[in-house]
């Protein structure tokens, strides 16, 4: 598999036309459409897209498919996803993280460790989720955020989804810091909400960060600037010829 990483060697002669899988580290407050509309204006390659959505809020990977590279993205999609993050106890908001102001904050004065610890476990394996308001899936055509925005909730379906590990890397009140694996199609927001629910104080999701897709790690990624210094150096270097 072709493939551009942080680790790709200087003289690697790419082909964006015929196909490159391209590992991006994404920026806080960047949508993965930015990303894709970035590297498309970069190389020049009308057919780009991602593995994948992560939220603006969040940082970390996302797989990129150019070219005919394009055909693999519901591989990518599949694979297991690991996030580490922070939830925040005792407050709560619409978007169910910093998207959107607080709107609630209880005491956590009955919260302790074993009552954490004992809410985690309720997570592993099969859990079901209520899809949030704040999310790009579509009803009726129209994306689900565009209703939150104008104060209209609507139904969704539930979903099942799978959380292979779901540790609990430090405590620290009100901030829960930890790691999860999970299947594609998670929202760590609900999680993080419904975990909040369950210990009776409300939370909110404060930090992401998508740390892996199957065997891919965002250690291995580019930023975005990076990559587009990347094909600026090759272009240079092939026009120099």
């Amino acid at each position: 598999m072709r493939m551009i990483t942080r680790n790709t060697k200087s003289n690697y002669e790419p082909d964006f036309e015929s196909g490159e899988v391209i590992l991006i580290d994404k920026n806080f407050r960047k949508s993965s459409f930015d990303i894709v509309y970035k590297i498309r204006k970069a190389v020049g390659v009308k057919k780009v897209g991602h593995a994948g959505t992560l939220d603006p809020m969040a940082t970390g990977l996302v797989i990129v498919c150019t070219g005919k590279m394009t055909k693999e993205i519901n591989t990518f999609l599949n694979l297991e996803k690991t996030y580490t993050g922070i939830i925040s106890l005792g407050k709560t908001t619409s978007s169910f993280d910093l998207e959107t102001e607080f709107n609630l904050e209880t005491s956590l004065e009955n919260v302790t460790e074993e009552k954490i610890f004992k809410a985690r476990d309720s997570f592993l394996g099969n859990i079901f989720q209520l899809p949030p308001m704040y999310s790009a899936i579509k009803k009726n055509g129209i994306a689900l955020y565009q209703f939150a925005r104008n104060g209209v909730e609507v139904n969704r379906d539930v979903r099942q989804v799978y959380l292979s590990k779901f540790e609990i890397t430090k405590i620290s009140l009100p901030d829960v810091h930890f790691e999860i694996c999970c299947s594609k199609g998670t929202y760590i927001r609900v999680i993080a909400h419904d975990f909040g629910q369950l210990l009776g104080c409300g939370a909110y999701l404060k930090e992401l960060r998508r740390t892996g897709i199957g065997n891919f790690r965002v250690e291995d990624a580019l930023l975005i600037d990076e990559f587009k210094e990347f094909v600026k150096n090759y272009s240079v270097a092939v026009n120099s010829d």
